[in-house]
C-alpha cells in the first residue's frame, strides 16, 4: 500500500492519465465540504441520533405515520437545497475532460456531481436522488420541489395525487432494493476498469461496497481517499486521508 504523499500523487496522476477506463465511486465524504453532513462519521447524523435512521428505513417509514411526517420535515429543511458543488466535485469534472473517466458511481443523493457538470451519461446515482419524489404504490414520479410545496402548505404526509398511495423521496432506503439496471451497470464498469477510485466512502454499505472487490478481481488498481480507514485500505495501491477538496484538485492537476 502506497501512502499518497506528493510523490504518490504524481504516481496516481500517471495511473489516471494512462488508464483506459477509470471508475470513480463517491460517498458522503465528498459532500461534507458542501455543508451536507454524513451519516456514519464521528459527527454523522445517525451517530449523533440513532433514532434518525428510522426515517431512512423502509419498514419504519411504511409502518409509522410519525416517521413519515418527520421524514418530510427533514426533507423540507435539508441542507441539500442550499448546497453547492465544492472543489472536489469540480475536480472530477476536470478529470473527465483530461482522462478516460468511464463511470462515476455515487452513493450520494444530493445531485452535486450533476450540478458540478459531470456528464449525466457517466453518472450512476446508485442510491437514488432526493430531487425527485416517487409513489410506493404506482409508477408516479415527479419533482421533489412540487411535493415539498404541499408540505409547506400544511400536508404533513402528502399522498400520491395519481393513486392516493404513499410518497417518499426517490432515494433507496434501508430495506429497499437498488435499481437492478443501475447495479448491473456499475458492476460491469468496475469489472472493465483498470483504475478504480473510491472517494469519501466508508466502503461498508453493500452492495455498492462490493464494487472495489469486483475491480480488484479484474486486476484494476485501487485508490482510496477517505477521512477514516476503510476495510479495503490494506488492498489498495494508494490511500489518502486528506480532505477531498484539497486532494482532488492537486491530483487532477497532475494528470
Amino acid at each position: 500500500m502506497r501512502e499518497a504523499s506528493d510523490d504518490g500523487l504524481d504516481t496516481i496522476g500517471d495511473w489516471l492519465r494512462d488508464a483506459q477506463a477509470i471508475v470513480v465511486l463517491t460517498g458522503a465524504g465528498i459532500s461534507t465540504e458542501s455543508g451536507i453532513p454524513d451519516f456514519r462519521g464521528p459527527n454523522g447524523v445517525w451517530t449523533k441520533n440513532p433514532e434518525a435512521e428510522k426515517t431512512a428505513t423502509l419498514s419504519h417509514y411504511v409502518a409509522d405515520p410519525a416517521v413519515r411526517k418527520q421524514a418530510w420535515q427533514n426533507r423540507l429543511h435539508s441542507e441539500v437545497w442550499q448546497a453547492q458543488p465544492n472543489a472536489g466535485h469540480r475536480a472530477l469534472v476536470e478529470l473527465e475532460r483530461k482522462a478516460n473517466l468511464h463511470t462515476l458511481v455515487t452513493q450520494n443523493i444530493d445531485g452535486l456531481h450533476l450540478a458540478a457538470g459531470t456528464s449525466p451519461e457517466l453518472v450512476i446515482e446508485i442510491h437514488g436522488t432526493v430531487h425527485a419524489a416517487k409513489c410506493l404504490q404506482c409508477a408516479w414520479r415527479g419533482p421533489m420541489d412540487e411535493t415539498l410545496e404541499r408540505v409547506r402548505a400544511g400536508e404533513e404526509d402528502p399522498p400520491c395525487l395519481a393513486c392516493g398511495g404513499m410518497l417518499k423521496s426517490a432515494t433507496i432506503s434501508f430495506g429497499e432494493n437498488l435499481v437492478p439496471e443501475d447495479l448491473e451497470r456499475a458492476q460491469r464498469a468496475a469489472a472493465a476498469c483498470d483504475v478504480f477510485v473510491a472517494l469519501g466512502t466508508s466502503l461498508g454499505v453493500y452492495p455498492a461496497a462490493a464494487l472495489p472487490e469486483v475491480a480488484l478481481a479484474s486486476g484494476a488498481r485501487l485508490v482510496i481517499a477517505n477521512a477514516q480507514h476503510t476495510p479495503f485500505d490494506a488492498h489498495a495501491d494508494a490511500v489518502s486521508h486528506a480532505p477531498l477538496g484539497d486532494l482532488l484538485p492537486e491530483l487532477v492537476a497532475r494528470v
